[in-house]
């Protein structure tokens, strides 16, 4: 049985006046937006490879079924390329899985957003940020691309600043996403989709708190470095310092030339991952008093410390941006979700699941 067509409505001719009449019925996120015209749409559509009607998950607070037709429609909408749209699918279908937790991410009053990681051939095909300003500031259709990601939260998962979504200040990812690449050929590692079972083109979805930039002007060693960022993700007001967290996954870019000197010290991702678990933890007596016998009785304490990660596997690495050094970046997780690696190809996907 094939779903009813989507409703067509006539807008306004003009660029400026669409952008005006999108934003007083909700469409819009402020910004300029283009027409989503039957032929854009239909275009957009064909270049996903899928049908229309093609259910790419459920999505939350809505209830939604977000179809590859209203994908279509806020890509469109948002200006990104057609050539986005299997990685824009993907991205839909690993936010919709129940181990994302969408509904967390879209109503709690914390500033999360989904970060995608791009990996595979994708990256250049697309023109995916991943040397200077991966993470932000390179001209590139990645702010598109994060941004149709971020019109389809709103119009099709029904986010709605004040209503359905209780975060407190919010952040300027929850307008143009954040979609970054790995430079792979720098990486001492396998990249985070082959790590995580994908060896052609794929997106991590991760759901993080905003980017932190870490400095360490004196570390010469790499394991002086995991050190440095790792006693950095162990800050007090880390989401995962609270009691009602269970857990929460961090992520962390290391520039080329740190995770060469990582990888010297450390050639096992996994003793990474061990460097960075055992560094982020606070000594118990540093929290406030009233906090202390509440964080022993949810469990955070071990050896007198609150740890921020329950383990090692609690944290992801990536490698990117210039060759400046002196810098990595971490993006602190937000609770009780977990990362979702989708390939491009829709034939590699799982069977889905109850959102």
């Amino acid at each position: 049985m094939t779903a009813a067509p989507a409703p067509r409505l006539e807008v306004p001719a003009d660029t400026r006046e669409f952008t005006a009449e999108a934003f007083r019925r909700g469409w819009s996120d402020g910004l300029p937006v283009l027409h989503p015209t039957e032929d854009l749409v239909r275009e957009f559509v064909t270049a996903s490879g899928l049908a229309a009607d093609f259910p790419l998950g459920v999505l939350y607070p809505s209830g939604a079924s977000c179809t590859v037709e209203l994908l279509a429609v806020n890509a469109v909408m948002a200006g990104a390329p057609p050539e986005s749209m299997p990685l824009l699918c993907a991205a839909v279908a690993a936010i919709a899985d129940p181990s994302f937790d969408l509904p967390g991410v879209n109503t709690t009053t914390a500033s999360v957003v989904p970060a995608l990681v791009v990996s595979g051939p994708a990256r250049d095909e697309l023109g995916i940020p991943y040397r200077d300003s991966a993470l932000g500031g390179a001209a590139s259709p990645a702010p598109a691309i994060g941004r149709a990601l971020r019109l389809v939260v709103r119009n099709v998962a029904g986010q709605v600043a004040g209503a359905t979504s209780a975060t407190v200040f919010g952040q300027p990812g929850r307008v143009t996403g954040i979609v970054t690449a790995e430079w792979e050929e720098r990486s001492p590692w396998p990249s985070i989709g082959v790590r995580r079972g994908f060896p052609g083109s794929s997106v991590t979805a991760f759901g993080v708190l905003g980017t932190t930039n870490v400095i360490d002007t004196l570390g010469t060693d790499g394991r002086e470095i995991l050190q440095v960022i790792g006693k950095s993700l162990g800050f007090m007001g880390n989401n995962n310092m609270d009691k009602g967290s269970a857990f929460a996954h961090q992520l962390v870019a290391l520039n080329p030339i740190w995770a060469h000197k990582v990888h010297a010290d450390f050639p096992k991702m996994e003793d990474v991952q061990e460097q960075l678990y055992r560094h982020a933890n606070i000594p118990i007596e540093q929290f406030p008093d009233s906090m202390r016998q509440v964080l022993q009785n949810a469990g955070k304490v071990r050896n007198g410390r609150v740890y921020l990660m329950d383990g090692p596997e609690d944290v992801s690495v990536i490698v990117g941006g210039g060759m400046g050094s002196l810098h990595a970046a971490m993006l602190p997780g937000m609770s009780n979700l977990l990362p979702v690696t989708r390939s491009l190809d829709p034939r590699d996907w799982p069977p889905s699941r109850p959102g």
